[in-house]
């Protein structure tokens, strides 16, 4: 039993940050292979093996930049599809990868633009529906290209400010979201050769209502639904007689989840995410399935990948306090094989638990929290230390996202250091019904940061952490919320580390990119409109760089000069302002990195810096950063002398970068 934090032995960075061993693994649909992603000399690429000979795999792509994430099966047997960005740019194209021929083709080779697939056909597998805005950067035309050729044909020119398609699996159009000039929504049906309205969401339904998918038949259309409702439930419409019918609902958070028959596309079960998930099963057949899973599989079940003809599952365990697992599950035979876990240097390494809870805001909202302690501190693992320890305030980006339950590595590796880590879905946060979500409207800078400061009150008064003790860190709007946090409420927080964050609202609005229009209205009606003059002041009232005077304690700065959302110039002008205001600052930049960090080397090289800024004001612990900035494209513009190690680091160092 850990008595002191160095009882507990320290996680090497190498461990937590470097490149996981398999992940998004996903099984063929005729059944033949499996395929995953993992390492290829140091860059994540796919990798395939037959079915039950592991020992035959190989990489099938051979990236040598940022590394691909993101891969699915198509319905043409032997033929995967995946995406790839350059640098961190999100202009993502589709490859189509003949694992027979190993060519990969580009289908959509076209400068400055972002592809989407909107269908996998069975009736035509060797062709898929790809939204692209090469012609306009604004708006996706919808084609149809071929797999082996890569040729397209136009199936829909944007001229109706479209958001998105479905279409059946002959390509037929259907269905498509419209936005409307208030931010309100339309759905629209294809009518034999023009589209008509459907039906209309209202402003505040609408990151809660849309259409999901139609059953292979085409007979039902099943439909996420919050108008009339709070949360969000799952229904049932006949296509033919329009009848509507509940699916699924909850009254505390919204349903989620799903599981569909491959071949029929039926619902089968549904899930809800509130403290933790929890599945619900609607069609007895699988039912001796799940009870079979959940009875031999430690931790809860996440089924990821099945075959056509739905006889091999391939399953992941999902836990807080150990690595996640693949299982290979044979439903014919019930039975269940092991496959490989994520990462298995992880396996014996002291993990903790995660505690979800629930925090009450000033003005009576329930923010759902995770709450993450040193082994040393909760000895017995009851959730409450037996003593005040540092705390961290790591704040989900979005902000229309939400933290759940699970493996969540900076929490781990923050508590291996010595921290308490607590996570707040603070108002606006996804998941919990659309009054919690339209509670954020025009509440940047407040009642959201408020949330986050009751959340450390609510930390200060359960002796989790003592008022002099708690630093602020997050990501995209988590980074926001940390400017936010020195800048607004200077007396808090003993630090912050920013990444990628908004510093100057009315500039966000100006530089976001051109296919987000059809989410402008959104953004301008729940932050501020910079179109107005009264709008532009709300958005300066809001934005951390008219307060930079303001701060009195150390920032961390991690940036993506890539970063086609939150550009370089938010972090530029922060860090311009401080130095006019002679308040220090740490500012890093990485020159082939886009919103967040792909590379496992850049991403180890700036938690190696946090790890050594933290330890100078939370005064937990750390590893030296070492040799930790090698093979990255880490450059320290500002203050590299106030970071432990750091300078010493960079006297070596050579950036390195990939795209």
């Amino acid at each position: 039993m850990a008595e002191t934090l160095n009882d507990t032995p320290l996680i090497p960075r190498d461990v937590l940050f470097g490149n996981p061993e398999r992940i998004n693994v996903s099984i063929s649909p005729d059944g033949e292979n499996l395929a995953w992603v993992a390492p290829l000399e140091g860059v994540l690429n796919i990798w395939v093996a037959p079915v039950g000979k592991l020992e035959e795999a190989r990489a099938v792509t051979k990236d040598t930049g940022r590394g691909i994430n993101s891969y699915f099966w198509s319905l043409l047997p032997g033929t995967l599809l995946y995406m790839r960005d350059t640098g961190g740019d999100e202009n993502f194209h589709l490859f189509a990868l003949n694992l027979s021929s190993g060519e990969s083709r580009d289908l959509t080779p076209f400068e400055n633009t972002t592809a989407g697939v909107t269908t996998v056909s069975r009736e035509q597998p060797d062709k898929v529906a790809i939204a692209m805005n090469d012609r306009d950067p604004s708006w996706h035309d919808l084609y149809v290209v071929d797999l082996h050729s890569g040729e397209r044909t136009l199936l829909a020119r944007n001229e109706e400010q479209i958001a998105g398609y479905m279409t059946d699996d002959n390509f037929n159009l259907l269905y498509a979201m419209r936005s409307l000039p208030d931010g309100s929504s339309e759905i629209l049906r294809y009518d034999g050769d023009k589209w008509a309205t459907y039906d209309t969401i209202p402003f505040e339904d609408v990151l809660n209502t849309a259409p999901g998918w139609l059953t292979a038949d085409g007979s039902v259309l099943y439909f996420w639904e919050s108008r009339g409702r709070n949360t969000t439930a799952l229904y049932a419409i006949d296509v033919e007689t329009q009848e509507k019918t509940l699916v699924q609902e909850d009254s505390r958070a919204d349903v989620s989840g799903f599981l569909i028959d491959p071949q029929t596309k039926r619902v089968q079960a549904t899930s809800v995410n509130y403290l933790r998930t929890e599945w619900q099963v609607l069609d007895e057949r699988i039912q001796p399935d799940i009870d079979l899973l959940n009875e031999q599989i430690e931790g809860d079940i996440d089924i990821v990948a099945r075959t056509f003809n739905d006889d091999i599952w391939v399953v992941r365990s999902v836990s807080a306090n150990r690595v996640g697992v693949f299982y290979l599950y044979h439903r014919h035979d019930r039975e269940i094989t092991r496959l490989f876990s994520v990462q298995s240097a992880l396996e014996d390494k002291p993990l903790v638990p995660l505690w979800p809870l629930e925090i009450t805001s000033r003005d009576g909202l329930t923010l759902v929290s995770y709450l993450t302690l040193p082994a040393y501190a909760d000895p017995k693992e009851t959730g409450r230390p037996s003593g005040p320890v540092p705390l961290v305030l790591l704040v989900h980006g979005g902000p229309w996202a939400r933290d759940s339950y699970g493996f969540n590595g900076a929490h781990q590796w923050l508590a291996n250091r010595g921290y308490a880590v607590l996570s707040v879905n603070y108002r606006g946060s996804t998941g919990f019904g659309k009054d919690f979500l339209n509670a954020a409207d025009h509440q940047w800078s407040r009642k959201m940061h408020e949330d986050l400061i009751d959340a450390v009150e609510w930390a200060i008064e359960e002796n989790v952490t003592t008022r002099d003790q708690v630093a602020i860190m997050g990501g995209s709007y988590g980074g926001y919320a940390t400017l936010v946090g020195l800048t607004f409420t200077p007396d808090v927080f003993v630090c912050g580390v920013d990444i990628v964050g908004p510093s100057n609202l009315e500039t966000l609005f100006a530089t976001i990119p051109p296919y987000w229009q059809t989410f402008y209205e959104q953004m301008v009606r729940r932050i501020g409109d910079p179109r107005t003059e009264e709008g532009r002041e709300f958005l300066a009232s809001c934005s951390p760089i008219t307060r930079v005077n303001a701060i009195k304690r150390p920032l961390l700065i991690g940036q993506g000069a890539n970063d086609p959302r939150v550009k370089q110039a938010e972090s530029d002008q922060i860090v311009a302002a401080m130095k006019k205001h002679s308040i220090p600052v740490t500012y890093v930049l990485y020159p082939d990195e886009g919103h967040g960090f792909a590379r496992p080397e850049n991403d180890k090289a700036f938690f190696a810096i946090t790890e050594n800024f933290l330890v100078e004001h939370l005064h937990g612990r750390a590893e030296p950063i070492g040799d930790d900035l090698k093979g990255s494209s880490t450059q320290v513009l500002e203050g590299a002398q106030d970071v432990s190690g750091l300078e010493t680091a960079l006297a070596t160092h050579e950036s390195v970068e990939r795209t």
